[in-house]
């Protein structure tokens, strides 16, 4: 069994730490670019996208000007176990709207309902959500009453209704983290370490993986709306 527990302020560091992890461990599953393991970029991405959703947990005290809201399950039997978290965040210009920015459940608690029941409660408050996800989970968000409106990348853009928000939704600004001194020391890391080009298979590996999604989330898109 497991709780929800609804923030719209920090959240305790202990959760916060734990939500980090998940992110790490969850990297492909979570990540647009869905990076396999195997690629040498893949700490880079680690960092990164860990340090993202950092700013956004950061960002629940109002100070950034971005709106954000945020789920968290866990453990009944052990309360201080997160087991699952949404991170979202609330349209500025539609109280009806808001965009699911990640989401992630622990392995060993998947298949109990953690997901589905963040979901409801996200859309129980914002009954016009938007969220992008990968070709293959398409089905488990269409059961949750979502719609396929388009593709967006390397995702398939899903909505509860059948047309976009026109409410503007605040984001960290994910350029400059790419360009952080820490990504720069992580990169060079890597390249003393593996060499100039096992560095650059890694980044043409990405970039074919990269397109291979793309093609395959709008040739869906254009099967489901054709």
């Amino acid at each position: 069994m497991f709780q929800i527990t609804h923030y719209k302020t920090p959240c305790p560091e202990p959760v916060a730490s734990q939500i980090l992890q998940l992110v790490v461990d969850n990297l492909t599953d979570i990540s647009m670019v869905a990076i396999p393991p195997s690629n040498l970029l893949y700490n880079v991405y680690q960092y990164a996208i860990g340090y993202e959703v950092h700013l956004y947990l950061e960002a629940l005290n109002g100070e950034k000007g971005i709106a954000v809201e945020l789920l968290v399950a866990t453990d009944v039997d052990d309360p201080q176990t997160v087991t699952g978290f949404l991170l979202y965040l609330p349209s500025k210009d539609d109280p009806d709207a808001c965009g699911v920015a990640y989401m992630a459940v622990q392995a060993s608690h998947r298949r109990q309902g953690v997901a589905r029941r963040m979901l409801r409660e996200m859309v129980g408050r914002y009954p016009h959500a938007e969220l992008t996800c990968a070709v293959a989970k398409v089905p488990w968000f269409d059961s949750m009453g979502f719609q396929v409106l388009g593709a967006r990348g390397t995702q398939v853009l899903m909505n509860t209704r059948d047309h976009s928000s026109e409410g503007l939704t605040g984001r960290v600004e994910v350029a400059p983290i790419y360009s952080s001194l820490e990504v720069r020391q992580i990169h060079t890391y890597l390249l003393q370490r593996h060499g100039k080009r096992a560095m650059l298979d890694a980044e043409k590996q990405r970039d074919r993986h990269l397109d291979q999604l793309t093609f395959k989330a709008n040739e869906y898109v254009r099967s489901r709306l054709s």
